[in-house]
């Protein structure tokens, strides 16, 4: 599997780093989120990589950013 750049350790933010301002409107909130993680899909918690995939018939990436700002 070819690695993507965006993929790459050294370029991923975070994500015990991103703060997101509670008082916003939900879509302020959500975008204030992406805008500071940059790739929602693959990002960093501590030492851990994280990769997120989505089952067909899972939760959708709304339903997950949801539990994670409100």
């Amino acid at each position: 599997m070819k690695k993507n750049a965006s993929m790459e350790a050294p370029s991923l933010v975070d994500i015990r780093e991103v703060s997101v301002d509670k008082t916003l409107t939900r879509e302020e909130r959500i975008a204030e989120f992406v805008r500071q993680i940059k790739n929602p899909y693959c990002f960093k918690c501590g030492r851990f990589t994280v990769r997120v995939q989505f089952a067909e018939n899972g939760a959708s990436l709304e339903d997950c950013l949801k539990r994670i700002l409100i």
